[in-house]
């Protein structure tokens, strides 16, 4: 594909989710980047296909690929951009945004240009779930029967995933498990929640897996066993503390090692994006193979 000129490569392209956050905030943010377009390129995108469409359109014209919606949005970029020398960054606009928080992006379009004209990069594994990307977290219980019912809601924010989150956890049981490495069975037993994390949090500074970092080469897998439910409140407190991993609920492992995941639960969710697995689950990661944009933010500019 033809390049328009040399400056153009140096733009940053936002793919921008419309339909991503609250409305009104959106809609400011369209103007904002309208009154920039001197200093980088804007498309909308309405669905999956069209962001991953738009990005091979644009491919050759563009260096940095800014995911300007929710962690689905990121997602979606995301997986056209691993494996490639392109850079991804982030322009926060979701409901959890747990991605752009653990590296540090925020709803600031001056100062996101600003880490853009620096051009640094870092580069960060990612997970293979059955072939499917993963950049944050993935799992199984709590959080992931929470993603199918909100996916099913018409509100979204803060406050209506909360009041879900409550619903599901009064309604909560376990589910059973195994997970295999290498032949050898390493987990079986019932549980309330089963995360395979690349990064520390869900999202909203929910921290599921505090030790994780996402270019260590290994994922962290992260148990919540049953637990008697009036503890529930000290759960959501250790969660909010980076301190889950102290409750004798909660089980750790970290591994470089695919892993086989086999239950009869099918309600999975990857990044927060609700998906149905049936039959046994591979996962396995993919070292430092997607280009992260840096930002004075991030917490995992260590080499």
């Amino acid at each position: 594909m033809k390049r328009t000129d040399t400056e153009n490569s140096r733009k940053p392209l936002f793919i921008l989710n419309p339909n991503a956050g609250v409305q009104p905030v959106n809609f400011i943010i369209s103007i904002d980047l309208e009154r920039r377009k001197g200093e980088l390129a804007t498309v909308k995108s309405l669905t999956p296909d069209d962001s991953a469409g738009l990005i091979r359109d644009h491919y050759e014209n563009h260096d940095i690929f800014v995911a300007a919606g929710g962690d689905g949005t990121v997602h979606t970029i995301a997986n056209e951009l691993v494996g490639t020398k392109k850079i991804l960054g982030v322009l926060p606009m979701g409901s959890g945004n747990g991605f752009a928080k653990e590296f540090g992006f925020k709803m600031n379009i001056r100062a996101l240009l600003s880490n853009v004209k620096k051009g640094e990069s870092m580069d960060i594994d990612v997970f293979e779930i059955n072939d499917k990307l993963c950049l944050n977290v993935a799992g199984i219980g709590l959080d992931s029967f929470v993603a199918h019912s909100f996916n099913k809601l018409k509100l979204r924010g803060f406050l209506p995933y909360v009041w879900l989150t409550l619903k599901t956890f009064v309604q909560l049981h376990p589910f059973y498990v195994t997970i295999r490495s290498g032949g050898e069975i390493i987990v079986a037993e019932e549980l309330f929640v089963l995360t395979i994390a690349n990064t520390r949090q869900f999202g909203n500074n929910a921290f599921i897996a505090p030790e994780a970092r996402p270019n260590d080469g290994m994922m962290d897998i992260v148990m919540i066993k049953p637990f008697p439910k009036v503890f529930g409140a000290l759960f959501v407190l250790r969660l909010f503390t980076k301190r889950i991993n102290k409750s004798k609920y909660v089980r750790h492992l970290k591994t470089d090692q695919e892993i086989v995941i086999d239950t009869d639960e099918t309600r999975f969710h990857i990044d927060g994006e609700p998906i149905e697995i049936h039959g046994k689950v591979n996962v396995k990661i993919k070292k430092e193979v997607l280009k992260v944009l840096k930002t004075p933010g991030n917490k995992f500019l260590r080499s």
